[in-house]
């Protein structure tokens, strides 16, 4: 038996992060996974192989659509799948080897295999018992399932599989209308796929800002996507040339069906713990699977502890990595926190869409008084000259003290802009702060600034 002062049980985001913090601040820690990589779901199957993807697509779309706009004369390049799925390969390895690398050189060891807990202080990996003062499960989440569907990972995929589908579908049916679903929807639209979105609720990115999900479902159908919408799916039958969606409009209870080559299946995601043990440890259990924890990540068993896709909270590699230095430095003695209210969210489509804190749907639910700073990527320099004025910035903020209550974009570098805001709103700022701050031009973040301009006397270029 090993003795550690923290085990932690995953070597996702969350876990991996949460392991080597801890070793920085002096703790002996191992870290179980039972994948022969590192990285979890989001390295191996899911944000980063998905990125690679969006970005050879969109590199192609620039070819076909802007290339010659620019004088840059000549056939768009053809699309070799195998090549384009090796590059994928390859970045999905170079992380994964990286983080074994960050382990080695903190000193955190690999335990190979899949845990279990048997015992409050302790944790199995194959024939071996390890003992840990503190255990963080950090096992993260797998594919939700729907109902009435058999998903083979061929014909019916989830993300999983329709990252590494043999070859480039002619038509695809994507059921959900969420981050995943429209993220690898856009990448087989830009590859010539025929793609229809079908989603439960009357308008896609569920929590999204309205205006933003009506501008990016807008922009999507430009693109080449179809939507259906309001449509509760109630089966997918294979059939010899792919399958077959059947969904009932809820606004009228009327049937109809889809067929595509391949279905993917963009539902949502659950908390991943069978196995574990945790029923019979007695462990408190919360909502839709959810371990439940107090508001150091500790669950009802002393020195048991739980952080990202496992706990309340968005499933975001993210705020797993932030949970994971928070528990860190609390088993190091330290103080620690995580503002959930200020965690971004991006959707990696083009334009790319972020937001963080609260949306005007929920400001008006609150009946808060609020103002709204605006701006138009078209009214951006940068933003026309690169084909990307589509879209813009939204910043909400209190209609009384100006501090910044959220903020909404679509855009280029959507994800990237965010942050400031971000920041700003850690700092508790009001946006004329984002305001009197000088921004380079020509740059996308002038359109950050504009928008807070626009909470005040109103934006220069609009």
């Amino acid at each position: 038996m090993s003795d550690f002062d923290l085990i932690v049980i995953g070597a996702g985001p969350g876990g991996y992060v949460c392991a080597i913090r801890a070793a920085q601040l002096g703790l002996r820690v191992a870290c179980v996974e039972g994948r022969d990589t590192l990285g979890g779901t989001c390295l191996n199957v899911g944000c980063i192989p998905s990125k690679a993807l969006l970005h050879a697509t969109h590199m192609l779309h620039e070819t076909q659509e802007n290339f010659g706009k620019m004088g840059l004369i000549g056939a768009a390049p053809a699309v070799d799948w195998a090549k384009m799925q090796a590059y994928k390969a390859d970045v999905v390895s170079g992380n994964t080897r990286g983080i074994e690398f960050l382990f080695k050189k903190n000193k955190v060891p690999w335990l190979r295999g899949w845990a279990t807990i048997p015992a409050p202080g302790q944790v199995r990996v194959g024939d071996e018992v390890h003992a840990a003062k503190a255990i963080v499960i950090a096992t993260g989440s797998e594919p939700a399932p729907l109902a009435g569907v058999e998903v083979d990972e061929r014909t019916v995929v989830t993300s999983t599989g329709a990252l590494a589908l043999p070859a480039i579908p002619k038509s695809m049916i994507v059921i959900g209308a969420g981050v995943i679903g429209l993220e690898m929807g856009s990448v087989y639209a830009r590859l010539g796929t025929a793609v229809t979105v079908v989603e439960y609720l009357d308008a896609i990115t569920p929590g999204m800002d309205g205006e933003v999900a009506k501008t990016l479902q807008r922009i999507l159908t430009k693109q080449g996507l179809k939507f259906v919408l309001g449509a509760a799916v109630q089966s997918v039958t294979k059939t010899a040339k792919g399958a077959t969606v059947a969904y009932k409009l809820r606004k009228n209870d009327s049937e109809a069906s889809l067929d595509a080559g391949i279905v993917l299946v963009a539902t949502g995601r659950r908390p991943h713990t069978a196995g574990l043990g945790l029923e019979a440890l007695g462990v408190e259990m919360g909502p839709r699977g959810t371990i439940r924890t107090d508001a150091h990540w500790q669950t009802n068993i002393p020195g048991l502890y739980a952080i990202g896709d496992c706990v309340a909270g968005p499933m975001l590699a993210h705020k797993a990595e932030d949970e994971g230095m928070a528990v860190a430095a609390i088993l190091a003695g330290r103080a620690a926190h995580v503002d959930h209210a200020l965690i971004p969210g991006v959707i990696y489509t083009a334009p790319e869409v972020a937001s963080v804190g609260q949306t005007e749907e929920q400001l008006k639910a609150e009946g808060r008084a609020y103002k709204v700073g605006r701006f138009p990527f078209m009214g951006n320099a940068r933003a026309k000259a690169v084909f990307q004025g589509e879209g813009f910035v939204k910043i909400l903020a209190d209609a009384a003290t100006d501090r910044i209550l959220g903020a909404h974009l679509i855009g280029p570098a959507a994800g990237e802009l965010v942050h400031e805001i971000c920041v700003a709103m850690e700092f508790g700022a009001a946006a004329e702060d984002l305001a009197l701050t000088c921004h380079a031009h020509p740059t996308f973040s002038e359109a950050v600034r504009e928008a807070a301009l626009a909470c005040g006397d109103g934006p220069i270029h609009a």
